[in-house]
């Protein structure tokens, strides 16, 4: 994917990627079993993605307004120490975060679908909503992706920080090695 110059340079930038769960790692659907668990699906080249661009030296955040053992899993899985559920008012746990890691907003990238999210889309260096977030989300955001929520939008913008900084060539080598790679099959 071909991405405009300003958002390659404002990638360049970003230290942290925050992310919302609902309608970003996933379909924004809500699954239950007969029983009254909560299930949720994930989609794993996101999460591969996530794991790339923390080994490239970039830190992950998770902020989301529902509470889910599913999430903090997850969160856990890729190794996400930033970890905030159950925060209908995202803003005090963006601030929380950006006063912890001694950050500033503009080198913050967060993926966010829906209204409650504006309040940090509004904030940040980086922008970004799926392709199925709210049209009040889009309007106001730096990047709209033509992947829809748990369908490669978080790998997505992972690749677009690691491209901007230089790494994912990095990790295209170490996946590659030993391969001729100059031959067409």
């Amino acid at each position: 994917m071909s991405f405009s110059n300003a958002l390659m340079t404002k990638a360049q930038k970003i230290k942290l990627l925050i992310l919302d769960v609902d309608g970003v790692l996933t379909d924004n659907r809500l699954y239950y079993s007969n029983d009254g668990n909560e299930l949720k699906s994930f989609y794993t080249r996101d999460g591969h993605g996530m794991v790339m661009l923390r080994k490239s030296g970039v830190d992950m955040a998770i902020i989301t307004g529902r509470k889910s053992e599913l999430v903090a899993k997850r969160a856990q899985d890729l190794k996400i120490q930033h970890l905030y559920q159950g925060v209908p008012d995202k803003l005090p746990s963006f601030e929380d975060l950006m006063q912890s890691l001694n950050i500033d907003p503009s080198q913050v990238a967060y993926i966010g679908d829906d209204i409650l999210d504006l309040p940090i889309l509004m904030r940040v260096g980086l922008s970004v909503t799926p392709a199925d977030g709210e049209p009040d989300v889009k309007s106001r955001v730096d990047y709209v992706s033509p992947h829809k929520g748990g369908q490669g939008v978080v790998r997505e913008i992972c690749e677009l920080i690691m491209k901007s900084q230089g790494s994912f060539e990095q990790h295209m080598a170490f996946y590659l090695r030993g391969l001729d790679t100059t031959q067409t099959p």
